[in-house]
């Protein structure tokens, strides 16, 4: 087996691992409350070890808060960097989003098992959202460099460039949410990647209709 196979593997495993940690504190925390389970009982459900269960999260909340969303893609963002002037923002940060929104869409049962445990235990949603705001910073600088690749006189004014790119990127993280909760709701009628397109459409149908 050739190095790039064998690290194919072993992300697969990992992957693997982390996703049944989270289904089994997800649904444990359904069935008896999130206060009465045990990082013993999560791990022995996901058929792994305490000491792995804390290789992958450092507490049984992280466990159901999830692990941290992140650009699957780094060729993906640099094409966005650089998609030129000419070429639509808003458009683009929708392929952009779409992209790195798969993983996502290719488990929505875990996704939608994780929506109720936060509906019941609102105490959670705070550390969500922090852990969110890793990919809204990332998602930001992404932006900000786009913006100033399009625009050299914006690039020399960095207070102007910072604000431009952070109306885009609340932008954005506000037609995502958009997006998933319609996604979410839709029992499977449509994909997240089509909801997405189409939520960004209408915020560029109304951003034209404005000028």
């Amino acid at each position: 087996m050739s190095n790039h196979a064998e690290a194919g593997l072993r992300e697969r495993k990992r992957v693997a691992t982390q996703r049944s940690i989270q289904h089994a504190a997800l649904t444990l925390a359904l069935e008896r409350g999130m206060d009465k389970m045990t990082i013993e009982e999560i791990s022995r459900i996901a058929k792994i070890s305490p000491r792995t269960f804390f290789n992958y999260f450092p507490s049984k909340d992280a466990a159901l808060v999830g692990d941290v969303p992140g650009f699957t893609s780094d060729e993906s963002l640099e094409a966005f960097v650089h998609g030129g002037p000419d070429a639509p923002l808003l458009p683009q940060l929708a392929d952009l989003l779409v992209t790195n929104l798969l993983p996502i869409e290719e488990d929505r049962e875990i996704h939608l098992l994780r929506r109720t445990v936060l509906r019941e235990n609102t105490q959670l949603i705070g550390m969500r959202m922090a852990t969110l705001r890793g990919f809204e910073m990332r998602l930001q600088d992404a932006i900000e460099r786009r913006l100033a690749a399009d625009d050299p006189s914006l690039a020399s004014d960095k207070e102007s460039l910072t604000e431009q790119a952070l109306l885009f990127t609340l932008i954005a993280v506000a037609t995502t949410r958009h997006a998933w909760r319609c996604w979410a709701d839709s029992v499977g009628q449509v994909t997240l990647s089509e909801r997405v397109k189409a939520s960004f459409g209408e915020v560029y149908k109304i951003a034209l209709q404005t000028r």
